[in-house]
């Protein structure tokens, strides 16, 4: 095992697996692979929808002890085309990973996904219990009305004033009671492409303002480095209540009764509140649940990091090994 001095993370690793897959509609997507090629396989599911892959998130897993998957969704990051909303549901997205398992001859793996991508985590689970070993979720987002009314209507709004007042200031006064339906149909309007980016500039700035306990410059940036896709994909998702199947998240639970699990989350979560974490443990007895309390949504924030390092190693040597 790695000591731990400065960093809860692992060090630095590279990729010794990089392509694009063709998944049909005119969409490729980017796939790595890292760490150990023999080890214990982990798919690692990035938020937004829309946000990517990083680097950074390699750094949670021991490299000689975890093949380190990783995927950009439809229209994320390296995935291509950048933005393409067409055929990008949350119906499409299991079926790529599906795929993805199908093509690099993975039996079963470890899910690890944060915000949508706790999400989109859970929802495979639901659909493929046996080909799902464990899983680590963290900064729950169950994608039901009242979660997305919490970031885009009545309630983080008043938490950060200021940054709201920017989001709403890209839209007209008249058109400011539903955000999301007004940014979409102007995201997906490729006639102005400086109006576009100026729109995705101020989604991308809300969600950044939101997503730290404490102003983090370089989280901030991140968002608008990926301002474009993030805003155009969220968006379109938001709009049509995120895909989900009837009855939510919630409602599939019971499928993952054997599916042991571990959520992180920070108290002090402004993107996803907390008690989304609470109800869903308490539809998952498998889970035990972790709330961070100096910590908000990001998982770049040193004590998620912590957290989500102990919660890896904890299902390891628990029930992978």
């Amino acid at each position: 095992m790695h000591s731990r001095v400065d960093t809860a993370l692992y060090p630095e690793t590279e990729p010794w697996f990089q392509r694009w897959l063709a998944v049909g509609d005119g969409h490729e997507l980017y796939v790595e692979q890292s760490g150990n090629p023999d080890g214990l396989p982990v798919l690692v599911l990035h938020g937004g929808p829309g946000g990517g892959c990083s680097p950074h998130m390699r750094r949670y897993f021991d490299p000689s002890r975890w093949r380190i998957i990783l995927f950009d969704q439809r229209g994320a990051g390296r995935s291509r085309p950048m933005g393409g909303l067409q055929a990008n549901t949350t119906e499409h997205l299991l079926a790529d990973m599906a795929l993805i398992r199908h093509e690099l001859g993975v039996e079963r793996w470890m899910l690890f996904g944060g915000s949508w991508g706790s999400t989109l985590a859970l929802l495979y689970a639901q659909r493929y219990p046996e080909q799902v070993s464990a899983l680590v979720l963290r900064g729950v987002f169950l994608c039901r009305r009242e979660d997305m009314d919490w970031l885009y209507r009545d309630g983080a709004s008043r938490i950060y004033p200021e940054a709201w007042a920017s989001f709403v200031g890209g839209v007209p006064a008249a058109e400011a009671g539903d955000l999301v339906a007004a940014y979409y149909r102007r995201l997906c309007d490729d006639s102005d492409p400086a109006l576009q980016q100026s729109l995705a500039m101020r989604w991308a700035g809300w969600e950044g303002a939101c997503a730290t306990l404490l102003p983090s410059p370089a989280v901030l940036a991140g968002f608008h480095a990926r301002a474009l896709a993030l805003a155009r994909i969220e968006a379109h998702y938001f709009a049509h209540q995120g895909f989900m199947p009837a009855g939510g998240v919630l409602a599939g639970m019971p499928a993952l009764a054997q599916v042991p699990g571990i959520i992180v989350h920070g108290r002090y979560d402004m993107v996803c509140p907390v008690d989304q974490a609470l109800l869903l443990q308490q539809h998952w007895p498998a889970a035990r649940l972790e709330i961070v309390p100096d910590a908000g949504h990001s998982a770049s924030e040193p004590s998620l990091e912590r957290a989500l390092v102990a919660a890896v190693q904890a299902l390891a040597s628990e029930v992978l090994s």
